[in-house]
């Protein structure tokens, strides 16, 4: 109860103290919804999208590392230390130490009312006591603001967030306007209380021209402005960085002035050392109400009150082994259904063989629920992070998962899907096959689960292991992608260490380990050729399919290339009335995906949008039943 008073009068007292620089702050932002843009007038001088950056500076206690920065913008650590001058990716930041985040800059249209506004869009997933203007103002450091937020994102109720929600954070960037600078980049920079129009050039090696030319005269403290570089400037990067002391200003001689002046440093340096101090308590209180809370929520599941029984050594490290990967998935226990091992096991028979589906994964059944159960060991966290950012009906669901501590196993619990694989659909003998129609609907389900986690999670999910073999039929047979073992959050990395399935995998991940979305790409287009000829990925003889098909079909006459897809197709492809557009079309994504240069690879939205018109074309229908226009007839 002491505790708590002592925190109530402390927070007390630093909003009293901090309440002048609040609402000053708050009626700026009420005022500032975003900077307009128009990307549609021919004559336009500025050039959406563009390469810029945002100034941003570490802070305690959430922001001291790379890594947390990264997260927060969606990026790799590479891409941040690089610009910025950090040599090690790795190593610990201090606090109000400098980076430059480099940003895509669009020109976004909103609505009627407020046109189209100039952002980079960030997406961030709402934690407890988040709002909008505590995000804007701490996590962003003022690069957006609240009234901004609330306009982009329409579907949320500011005063109504769930945590999980993800909301996008517009951060405020703006493209050269080639009238007024000849600059290449902008860079997004808050005004500062100390800063003015010289210190700010200084500081990044412009003129003040041309900031003045941007922005104005006149800058308001906490708001954001636009310094136009030609080259990034060269952050110094010392071991310890301490807070500058203000800039000189162009000041009279006068006492009075002197003393106002004087006044004016004292209160903002006050202000900046509450401000901080603030941030320091509210961090330390998140810490120890929310995480350690979580942390005891996800302990109590698993182990008790009384913790566990037997050798005491091996006890200990155990359990702090859970603790570790509760520690992890602690976000999860909201979101999930915590299953109890016994559950497992009697839903399995023990995990008997005859429970089998395929690899470690078994069907079981829970309070008349049918699941399909993956046993994994304490590697699990990174799928688990993943799955618990993704939800689409192309996707397999997860819906919960199990700790069994005695043999450090973890189980993924997701939903049953009933007609198993589309590998065993194409290539293990069943008394009925998959029509056209039926495959077409299933490639455009498979690339609208990729067009899911590529475009819509932030940060971007590449799946790596995209095979028949991980796409699932439901009861109607629409497809769904499961087995997320081997995703990466996050793309455009580089390892040393190769996963994935022979046939499938790009050339460029297997020759140099680049991991990008356009490597799914290529795994997509293999399974389309999969679709259409429902040959193997690898013959007897060892050869490769996507490498026969782009030999087979480097003609460039169009019916010589029919001929040849005729002599190529599935056999059960054959006995069916086909519109030869939509083979051929499919066959020219399947092709398009192959290149071996990732970059002229289509995008996964140009691939849902043409095979979209593939299905449109798949089948004609008359009065005489499907078109003339056929590959075959019976």
């Amino acid at each position: 109860m002491k505790t708590f008073k002592l925190h109530h009068h402390f927070f007390t007292l630093l909003f009293f103290l901090l309440l002048p620089f609040l609402k000053s702050q708050t009626e700026r932002q009420e005022n500032n919804t975003g900077y307009t843009c128009n990307n549609n007038n021919k004559n336009q001088t500025n050039i959406y999208p563009c390469q810029s950056y945002a100034y941003y500076r570490a802070t305690p206690p959430n922001y001291l590392d790379l890594a947390t920065i990264s997260d927060l913008f969606s990026l790799s650590r590479l891409m941040i230390s690089k610009p910025s001058n950090i040599s090690s990716p790795s190593s610990p930041l201090v606090p109000n130490q400098p980076l430059l985040i480099p940003l895509t800059c669009s020109c976004n249209f909103i609505n009627t009312t407020f046109g189209s506004i100039s952002y980079s869009n960030i997406t961030y997933t709402i934690k407890p006591n988040d709002t909008f203007f505590l995000v804007s103002t701490i996590n962003f450091q003022n690069l957006t603001t609240y009234p901004s937020v609330e306009v982009v994102n329409p579907n949320l109720v500011a005063t109504n967030l769930s945590i999980g929600d993800n909301a996008v954070f517009p951060i405020f960037c703006k493209c050269p306007d080639k009238t007024k600078t000849n600059s290449s980049f902008m860079i997004s920079y808050v005004v500062q209380p100390f800063d003015n129009v010289s210190s700010i050039a200084s500081m990044f090696g412009t003129t003040e021209k041309s900031i003045i030319d941007v922005n104005g005269e006149i800058l308001y403290d906490y708001d954001t402005i636009f310094v136009p570089v030609n080259k990034l400037p060269v952050l110094k990067q010392p071991s310890t960085l301490v807070p500058s002391p203000p800039p000189s200003g162009n000041f009279d001689d006068g006492d009075d002035d002197d003393d106002k002046s004087g006044t004016v440093r004292g209160l903002a340096i006050g202000l900046g050392i509450l401000g901080f101090l603030l941030i320091l308590v509210l961090g330390i209180w998140f810490y120890r109400e929310v995480l350690v809370k979580k942390e005891k929520k996800g302990r109590d599941l698993y182990f008790g009150d009384k913790g566990y029984n037997g050798n005491n050594n091996d006890n200990k490290k155990k359990k702090q082994m859970d603790v570790n990967f509760m520690a992890n998935v602690s976000d999860c226990l909201d979101k999930y259904r915590v299953f109890g091992f016994d559950e497992l096991v009697d839903a399995t028979n023990g995990f008997d063989e005859s429970y089998l589906i395929q690899g470690s994964v078994y069907k079981g059944e829970i309070d008349g629920q049918v699941y399909a159960i993956k046993k994994m060991k304490w590697n699990a966290y990174e799928e688990l992070k993943i799955l618990q950012k993704v939800n689409h009906g192309n996707l397999v669901k997860l819906e919960g998962f199990c700790i069994e501590q005695e043999e450090s196993n973890c189980y993924l619990v997701y939903e049953y899907v009933e007609n198993g694989s589309l590998y065993s659909w194409l290539h293990e003998e069943k008394n009925q096959k998959l029509n056209w129609i039926t495959r077409l609907r299933i490639a455009i389900d498979i690339a609208n689960g990729l067009l899911y986690i590529h475009e819509h999670t932030r940060p971007k999910v590449v799946h790596k292991d995209i095979k028949s073999s991980n796409i699932l039929l439901d009861s109607n047979k629409r497809a769904k992608i499961a087995n997320f073992g081997l995703a990466k959050s996050g793309i455009n990395a580089i390892t040393m260490h190769i996963v994935g399935t022979q046939g499938y995998i790009s050339p460029e991940y297997l020759a140099d380990g680049i991991v990008s979305t356009k490597m799914d790409v290529f795994s997509f287009g293999v399974v389309l050729l999969e679709l259409i000829s429902g040959k193997e990925v690898i013959d007897d003889e060892g050869n490769v399919l996507w490498a026969n098909a782009i030999k087979t079909f480097e003609v460039k006459n169009e019916q010589e290339k029919a001929r040849r897809l005729k002599e190529w197709l599935d056999n059960a492809i054959l006995r069916e009335t086909c519109s030869m557009e939509s083979l051929m079309g499919v066959l020219n994504v399947a092709i398009a995906c192959l290149n071996r240069d990732p970059s002229k690879r289509p995008s996964i939205i140009d691939i849902v949008y043409s095979l979209s018109k593939c299905e449109d074309t798949g089948f004609e229908v008359s009065d005489d039943g499907f078109s003339s226009q056929n590959l075959v007839a019976r």
